[in-house]
C-alpha cells in the first residue's frame, strides 16, 4: 500500500512538473503572426521588403488594404484580418494606419502594437487634433473638391519619402491613394495601447508627421521605442530595422 501511495504521489508530482513546464513554454512562445497596416497616400505594396524578413524568419504575414473611404471602413477592413488569424497578433501600423491599429487593436485577438513613424491617438483624440500641437514640414498635402486627400507630386519625393530613388517615388506619387479627408478628423473610442504593450519607431527626417510629435506620442504611450534616421516611409527605406522591433515586439508581448 505505501509504495503503490509513493508511486501516486511521484506520478502526480511528475505530472503537476510537466504541465508547470507545458505553461512555461506556452507562455515563452512568440507571437508568430504580423498584420500590417498602411497609412495614406500609399498602399500595403510598400511593405513588402519587410514582409519579406518577416516571412524568412517564420512569421505569418498579412497586409491589410484599407479602402481609405472611413476611419470605421478601415478599421473593419483591420478587424477582419485581425479576425482570419489563427491565434494572436502583432498589429503593425504605418502614419494614418496608426489610428487605425489604436482602434482596431482593442480586438482580443491582438497581442501588442507597434508604431511606425505613426500616429498613437489617445482616446477621443484624432490625427488632425495632434497635426494642430505640432505641424508636420510639409505644406503640400492638398484636398480635393469632394474631400479627399492627395501630396502635390511635386513635393511626393521630398516630404515623404526622400531616402528612396527618385525613380520609386515618382512613381509612387502618380499612383498614389487618395483618402477621405474626414478619416483624419474621427476620435478614437478606446486607445488600445492604454491596455496592449506597444513599440514605436520615431523617423527623424520625417517631414508628414512632426518628429517631436512622434516622440510626445510615443513617451506618452510608454511605447518602447527606437529611432531611425528616416524620411517619412521608414518601413520602406530602412525594412530590417523596422522588422527587428516587430519581431522583439511578438518575443516579448506575451511577457508583459
Amino acid at each position: 500500500m505505501k509504495v503503490t501511495s509513493t508511486l501516486r504521489s511521484v506520478a502526480a508530482a511528475v505530472a503537476l512538473s510537466a504541465a508547470v513546464l507545458g505553461a512555461q513554454a506556452a507562455v515563452a512562445a512568440p507571437v508568430k503572426n504580423i498584420v500590417l497596416v498602411h497609412g495614406y497616400f500609399a498602399d500595403g505594396s510598400g511593405w513588402q521588403p519587410v514582409a519579406k524578413i518577416l516571412t524568412r524568419d517564420g512569421y505569418h504575414v498579412s497586409v491589410v488594404q484599407e479602402p481609405e473611404t472611413s476611419f470605421e471602413d478601415d478599421v473593419k477592413a483591420t478587424t477582419r484580418v485581425i479576425d482570419a488569424q489563427q491565434g494572436p497578433s502583432i498589429l503593425v501600423g504605418h502614419s494614418y494606419g496608426g489610428a487605425v491599429v489604436t482602434e482596431a487593436g482593442n480586438d482580443d485577438k491582438v497581442a501588442g502594437l507597434v508604431y511606425v513613424a505613426a500616429f498613437q491617438p489617445d482616446t477621443g483624440e484624432t490625427p488632425l487634433d495632434l497635426t494642430k500641437k505640432m505641424p508636420p514640414a510639409t505644406k503640400a498635402i492638398k484636398q480635393t473638391a469632394d474631400g479627399h486627400l492627395y501630396i502635390d507630386p511635386a513635393n511626393f519625393h521630398e516630404d515623404f519619402a526622400a531616402d528612396l530613388p527618385a525613380a520609386e517615388t515618382g512613381f509612387m506619387a502618380i499612383s498614389q491613394v487618395m483618402p477621405a479627408a474626414q478619416s483624419f478628423g474621427t476620435p478614437i473610442t478606446h486607445a488600445a495601447w492604454r491596455t496592449k504593450p506597444s513599440w514605436a519607431v520615431v523617423a527623424t527626417s520625417d517631414r508628414a508627421i512632426n518628429p517631436d510629435l512622434e516622440r510626445f506620442m510615443t513617451q506618452r504611450a510608454g511605447s518602447k521605442t527606437v529611432e531611425i534616421n528616416s524620411s517619412h516611409v521608414a518601413y520602406m527605406s530602412h525594412p530590417a530595422a523596422v522588422a527587428k522591433l516587430i519581431e522583439q515586439a511578438a518575443t516579448q508581448s506575451d511577457k508583459q
